[in-house]
């Protein structure tokens, strides 16, 4: 059935049961009148009495229909504490499961695809921990059972796990209400079953699973730490280790709040996004935007416009900006914050200590922001060049005549369009169907054509595979489905991916579980297997965009 014909068939009963007043049958009073003539229905035919009842329960719950409370309580008044419990309990939970289904077939993929972006940390809270969540709410009978149904059928919560948890965690709301149902003379109305005695009873069930997850996540912390020794005095509240976007965050709040940390820089304060990547290539795009203007004077209303410049002259005006940027995160500018930075190289030798130049730091926190680099793969005869990459790209001071670039990504494509811009004749090499793979479609195939419009050859489908190199004479082999096309270049620009900085400074020998490529595994907050261990930085993607 499609999803349009549900809605319809949906709708068709809802409106039914209101025009016929079918809610009338599922009052208190209604079965207070009727329990009489129900008893004795039950004794001439149990069986019967059993199924029918079952049936018209799941209906209720699964098509979110109001009665389930006083059908409940019919249980009771029926069946008795102990067997009315059980069928209550599966009938219950069954309805429930199949309005969960029924949200899921019909709202799920249209949520998602809309809110998809908005719902990413709910959907990998639900994947990991939903069953805490659903358990917590279905033990609060406070809240619409109808209403958490409908919810987690837009979650990404597997079905046996919803009907497991929702027969475990409404078992206690289903005894009270049986029980009333045995007193069925003594209840006056539905809302007196819950005295705010019984409410804050179930509240406090309802956030036990949620301390008792915290309670085994302090006994798992502790377990990690306890073949450490811990210090006895420590000398820092935070260590930072990486001085790029990330760290220089992290050292800065952490100041703020009067916290003592040291950041740990073995190279350059900035890292990438300064001193090889954002700060550069956007100064650079800068220059080559202002010549692709002046030849496009015409569509602006000039009878022409020429630009003489100098390559080397641009590349200077890059380092100058830099020069320019670069006060806003110098070693002057942290001290005065208030934090110690030293460059060093650095290497983690336990959770609470981090070893530099021979001496020993300790620290409660530590945070891993130490970037990533250029993804060098390994093509036959490229070592046997010097090749560049994002990071060495910026010591150019001659413009290449003719420049092949690997890898159609976001570093890729800004780069093969701005080196066209200086007027360098440009190859861009992607080994995927199209540039841009990360981005829709429609994306790729407008800046493709934006590109070949500017001048660019685009080669997709390509596998780069040797460079050749004859005297003054340097080629690039690829591999495609038609056999092997050959590339001249006077320069090559790797730029494949980038791959996270996570060996040689103690990760392995401490145990910090990396994934398989090559990052290191946090949950929500960052955190590593270690708690107090956290990881951030723009390597915990593994991509070939800067940000």
């Amino acid at each position: 059935m499609s999803p349009k014909l549900s809605w319809l068939v949906l709708v068709a009963i809802a409106v039914a049961f209101f025009a016929f007043d079918l809610s009338r049958f599922f009052t208190l009073a209604n079965l207070k009148a009727q329990q009489q003539a129900f008893g004795i229905y039950y004794t001439r035919h149990a069986a019967l009495t059993f199924l029918i009842y079952f049936v018209i329960y799941v209906a209720v719950t699964a098509l979110s229909l109001p009665g389930a409370a006083v059908m409940t309580l019919a249980g009771g008044a029926l069946f008795g504490l102990g067997v009315g419990t059980v069928v209550v309990s599966f009938a219950s939970s069954v309805g429930a499961t199949l309005a969960f289904l029924v949200s899921r077939f019909l709202l799920h993929d249209s949520v998602q695809s809309k809110f998809g972006d908005k719902l990413t940390s709910i959907n990998e809270g639900f994947r990991k921990d939903g069953a805490f969540y659903l358990f917590s709410l279905r033990l609060v009978p406070i809240f619409p059972f109808f209403v958490i149904n409908l919810v987690m059928g837009l979650t990404p919560i597997r079905v046996l796990v919803f009907y497991i948890v929702s027969q475990l965690g409404m078992l206690p709301g289903t005894l009270v209400y049986v029980n009333a149902g045995t007193q069925l003379a003594k209840v006056d109305s539905l809302q007196g079953i819950l005295s705010p005695g019984l409410i804050l009873s179930f509240v406090l069930l309802g956030i036990f699973p949620l301390v008792a997850k915290t309670i085994v996540s302090f006994v798992k912390s502790r377990r990690i730490y306890a073949k450490w020794p811990r210090p006895k005095k420590y000398d820092y509240n935070l260590v930072v280790i990486g001085a790029g976007s990330a760290g220089l965050v992290a050292s800065y709040i952490a100041a703020a709040v009067k916290a003592k940390v040291a950041l740990i820089e073995r190279h350059k304060m900035g890292g990438d996004c300064l001193n090889t990547g954002c700060v550069p290539s956007k100064a650079l795009m800068r220059s080559a935007k202002m010549l692709a203007y002046a030849r496009r004077a015409k569509e602006f209303g000039f009878r022409s416009g020429t630009v003489d410049y100098d390559f080397k002259d641009v590349m200077e005006r890059v380092q100058h900006i830099i020069k320019k940027v670069e006060p806003h995160d110098s070693v002057e500018r942290y001290t005065d914050l208030g934090v110690e930075v030293i460059q060093a190289e650095a290497r983690i030798t336990s959770p609470f200590t981090v070893e530099i130049d021979g001496r020993t730091l300790t620290t409660r926190s530590i945070v891993v922001a130490t970037g990533a680099r250029p993804l060098v793969p390994p093509i036959t005869g490229l070592d046997k060049i010097k090749y560049l990459t994002s990071d060495n790209v910026w010591e150019l001071r001659n413009l290449p005549k003719r420049l092949v670039v690997l890898g159609g990504g976001p570093i890729g494509a800004e780069l093969t369009q701005t080196f066209a811009r200086l007027g360098s004749q440009v190859t861009l090499v992607e080994m995927m169907d199209r540039i841009m793979i990360r981005e829709d479609e429609d994306v790729s195939k407008l800046v493709r054509k934006k590109f070949e419009a500017e001048g660019v050859r685009i080669l997709t489908g390509h596998k780069a595979k040797e460079v050749r190199v004859n005297g003054d004479l340097k080629v690039l082999i690829c591999e495609n489905n038609a056999g092997e096309v050959e590339i001249e270049f006077s320069e090559i620009l790797v730029a494949v991916a980038r791959v996270a900085n996570t060996k040689g400074f103690g990760l392995e020998e401490l145990g910090v579980t990396l994934r398989r490529n090559g990052t290191i595994e946090t949950n929500g907050l960052l955190q590593t297997n270690y708690p107090k261990f956290t990881a951030a930085g723009m390597w915990q993607v593994h991509t070939s965009s800067r940000t």
